[in-house]
């Protein structure tokens, strides 16, 4: 019974040493295996992508001629004027001060007046009796004329005070018109609102903005490090959130001199404004203030000898760029690679590698192999 014991204890041993060399044999081998990619020709385009919105090339703020109080508002957001045409009425509400003055001035012009008719009226009669010479008379009638000029000036000062023009029609002041073609996009005041003229002294009260969305531009920032590349006049692609798969063309106008102390403030990077037009087309609508990016086309090579970025790997202390070439079945070895322009996708290969060359694809992981419905039971 004991050889039997003993024997048995033997036959356990040695099945577990087969085991466990099958065990480090097994996991000698990479659970993977590794697929491999050549480089290829291609043309790459280095894009920059800069965000902002779109604003019309000229929008005009309508300001009245004279301050008071919106009486009336004859249009709405959103439609369609000319020059010329009515938008509001305003109600002229004097000051108490300055009419009182005003109106002083014509009572002292009317005095003025009356008297020098009187001394008009005696010394014509004197003249035509030879009594007083002809300049003395001139003189007197010269006198006379002015006062009837002041009195004219002031009356019609007080009619502007009053009603806002002279001559009876208040059309000219009080009425306010569009003074460009195109949209009315906001009318920030509303019927009673008082409003002040626009003058050397402020800005005025705007009534209305009016702007051409036949003609609209992207307004929009860029990174300090893209900025140099740029080149008045080139071509860009823009696309709008509110309108989905639709690209229209553009082209660059304007690259700002200076940086934008703002933006770069809020986001701690040094950013540049840029302005490019936008070409509309028919059928399409854009709205002022519609969120859009901008592609700018950095930099373009035709033909270059290229692999997929995602192939490349990163020394941790030098952070060259590298890839893992095939020299036998399953075996790589290192080449450092000196790289050119990117899309993001593709990347140029500018030398250490050839179009024979096979690249590992070093990024691959196996599969994780689901249990047969049989074993799960």
């Amino acid at each position: 019974m004991k050889i039997l014991k003993y024997i048995g204890i033997g036959v356990l041993i040695i099945g577990a040493l087969f085991a466990a060399a099958y065990f480090i044999k097994s996991n000698s081998k990479s659970p993977i295996t590794f697929d491999t990619e050549t480089p290829f020709r291609t043309s790459i385009e280095e894009k920059s992508v800069a965000t902002g919105k779109v604003i019309p090339q000229d929008e005009v703020a309508i300001k009245p001629q004279i301050s008071g109080i919106i009486g009336e508002i004859l249009v709405e957001e959103g439609d369609e004027l000319q020059a010329g045409d009515l938008i509001a009425k305003i109600k002229v509400v004097p000051n108490e001060q300055t009419l009182n003055t005003a109106r002083g001035r014509v009572s002292n012009a009317r005095i003025t007046l009356n008297n020098a008719k009187i001394e008009y009226e005696r010394n014509k009669v004197l003249f035509e009796k030879g009594v007083i010479s002809s300049q003395e008379f001139n003189n007197i009638a010269l006198t006379y004329d002015q006062a009837k000029q002041e009195l004219a000036n002031a009356e019609s000062d007080l009619q502007i005070i009053k009603l806002g023009s002279a001559g009876g029609s208040t059309s000219a002041n009080t009425n306010v018109k569009a003074t460009i073609a195109g949209t009315v996009l906001e009318i920030p005041v509303k019927i009673g609102d008082q409003v002040i003229e626009s003058n050397n002294f402020n800005d005025g009260t705007t009534i209305a903005n009016i702007a051409d969305l036949s003609k609209m531009i992207f307004e929009g920032m860029v990174d300090e490090a893209e900025v140099g590349k740029l080149k008045i006049g080139s071509p860009l692609k823009i696309s709008f959130g509110a309108i989905p798969d639709k690209e229209f063309d553009g082209k660059l106008k304007f690259v700002a001199p200076k940086w934008n102390e703002e933006e770069e403030t809020t986001s701690g990077v040094v950013q540049f404004k840029i302005e490019a037009d936008v070409f509309m087309e028919e059928g399409y609508f854009i709205r002022a203030g519609y969120s859009a990016n901008a592609s700018l086309v950095l930099d373009k090579k035709e033909d270059v000898l290229a692999i997929k970025e995602a192939l490349l790997q990163f020394d941790r202390e030098t952070e060259q760029p590298y890839v893992e070439v095939e020299v036998g079945e399953q075996k790589f070895e290192r080449k450092d690679v000196e790289t050119g322009i990117s899309d993001g996708l593709n990347i140029e290969i500018i030398s250490g590698l050839s179009e024979n060359d096979k690249i590992k694809v070093w990024n691959k992981t196996e599969p994780v192999k689901k249990e047969s419905t049989s074993e799960n039971q």
